[in-house]
């Protein structure tokens, strides 16, 4: 390549990186304005720098509840989703029975419809079993979703793993739990990281299902909770940025500590070489 495109293709990834980060960078500058500062015509990155925005928010008993909710509904959506993927895609990966190649197919399909066809028969399901307005029904209603893409990503993680490997353990002693637990497990820890991350996701920004399923303002998640705000005639936008600030951290927090697996087991599969 020469030194012509080499520009040209840095010069092209730079304004695309600037162009997907403005809006970005822009919302937590606005998040530390005062309101009447927000639409303000003079060009400065931050005028009247200001806390006020967040110690509004909180102290707000509403938005401390809705981050409690959604915490508590991403993290037993996590754990439940992983768990459940990991057994069934291992078991698929590992044994063979009937219907095994029909279920991958259907765990595909089943990724292909939008959220929103689920939803009619999810809220009669969850009607019926008295789970409206809980977070147990959007802990259920979000392992749908996760589930099926986590199988099909752990199935082929399982795969690359010698079998080898485990008819050793078999050898030692371990049972088909404990070669699952002591020897796949351990080697599948990049995989089981980017199946919890989408599960952490999934559940933390999704606004569909919990706006369906959830009445009561106390049991609102924070992208519900967030929406309350908007008014039709005078937007908050300064507790609006700021509380997309908020949301955005514990997402950061959970990439920043599972970066490493995460990139590993994207790019690899259970064992290297």
């Amino acid at each position: 390549m020469s030194r012509r495109h080499l520009v040209a293709t840095h010069a092209i990834l730079i304004l695309f990186a600037l162009w997907s980060i403005g809006p970005v960078f822009w919302t937590v500058v606005t998040s530390f304005k005062p309101p009447d500062k927000v639409f303000s015509t003079q060009i400065k990155l931050i005028d009247d720098f200001t806390l006020e925005n967040y110690r509004i928010l909180l102290t707000r008993g509403d938005f401390v509840q809705w981050a409690i909710n959604s915490i508590f509904v991403a993290t037993c959506t996590t754990i439940l989703g992983v768990f459940l993927a990991a057994t069934c895609a291992y078991a698929i990966s590992r044994f063979k029975f009937r219907g095994r190649s029909a279920s991958l197919y259907i765990f595909l399909v089943a990724q292909m419809f939008p959220g929103i066809i689920l939803l009619v028969p999810l809220y009669s399901i969850f009607t019926n079993l008295g789970l409206l307005d809980t977070p147990y029904s959007l802990i259920l209603a979000y392992s749908t979703i996760a589930i099926p893409f986590c199988i099909l990503m752990l199935k082929g993680f399982f795969d690359t793993i010698p079998f080898e490997l485990e008819e050793a353990g078999r050898v030692d002693g371990l049972g088909i739990f404990g070669t699952f637990w002591r020897i796949v497990i351990p080697l599948s820890i990049p995989g089981l990281a980017v199946t919890a991350f989408y599960s952490f996701i999934t559940a933390w920004n999704e606004f569909l299902f919990a706006k369906s399923f959830l009445t009561s303002k106390e049991a609102l998640t924070l992208p519900v909770g967030m929406a309350t705000f908007i008014d039709p005639f005078n937007q908050p936008w300064n507790l609006l940025t700021a509380g997309s600030v908020l949301i955005t951290l514990p997402v950061l927090v959970f990439f920043y500590i599972a970066q490493r697996y995460l990139i590993s087991g994207l790019a690899t599969g259970g064992v290297k070489g």
